[in-house]
């Protein structure tokens, strides 16, 4: 074969081979495109505070997951509460779903308590911080104030998880975690100056109402 020959040969396989690359190409399907983000249809306008979101929507929720789980020491013995029917867990599911949502209302912007309402943040060492503090810290540090939101909402998570297995052992971990969640930011953003004196508190309750107990886990 001459060097001319070969030389054509040579040609004829590459275009032979792109032919085919490009036939290859063409026939693979174009990736489909990508949904743009999906729009509001309108801006979010808060009705109420940030005081009355959580009077009237958070702290009413909370209590379905509280209320759930108790051994309480009376004159009488021990009152035991546990969800037992499906209508119990129910409920315990609607509280823990009104606080998974609804806890994301407070990163609209809101003010933090109505009208007039300062708190108890007047006099010398006020218990409470007013409503301009609570703002200006949330201001000065908004990653916590999401870290403390978030908290809130991954126990609500955590709680409807558990209600799908109807485990009654981890709702007492979860109602632990509730309570963690929201004396944190109570005291970050509400009344910082009781950090001090809370175990002071949880004495005299127990003194006066007796101590919470819970069942020993198996």
């Amino acid at each position: 074969m001459s060097v001319r020959s070969a030389a054509s040969l040579c040609i004829w396989a590459a275009f032979a081979a792109l032919a085919i690359a490009v036939a290859s190409c063409s026939s693979q399907k174009a990736a489909p495109p990508q949904p743009p983000p999906q729009q509001l249809l309108g801006d979010l306008k808060p009705v109420v505070s940030v005081k009355e979101l959580m009077r009237d929507m958070i702290d009413p929720a909370s209590d379905f997951v509280f209320d759930a789980v108790s051994d309480v020491s009376t004159k009488s013995g021990i009152v035991q509460n546990r969800p037992k029917t499906d209508a119990d867990w129910e409920r315990i599911r609607f509280g823990a779903v009104t606080m998974a949502e609804g806890v994301y209302l407070l990163k609209v912007a809101r003010p933090f308590a109505p009208p007039g309402d300062e708190n108890d943040s007047k006099g010398e060492n006020p218990p409470e911080l007013s409503p301009a503090q609570i703002k200006a810290k949330i201001e000065k540090d908004p990653v916590m104030w999401n870290a403390k939101i978030e908290a809130l909402r991954n126990v609500g998570l955590q709680v409807m998880d558990i209600v799908k297995r109807k485990d009654v052992n981890e709702l007492w971990d979860a109602a632990d975690n509730l309570d963690a969640a929201c004396e944190n930011c109570h005291v970050e953003y509400w009344y910082p100056g009781q950090k001090v004196t809370m175990p002071e508190l949880d004495r005299k309750i127990q003194e006066l109402y007796g101590p919470l107990t819970k069942t020993p886990k198996k």
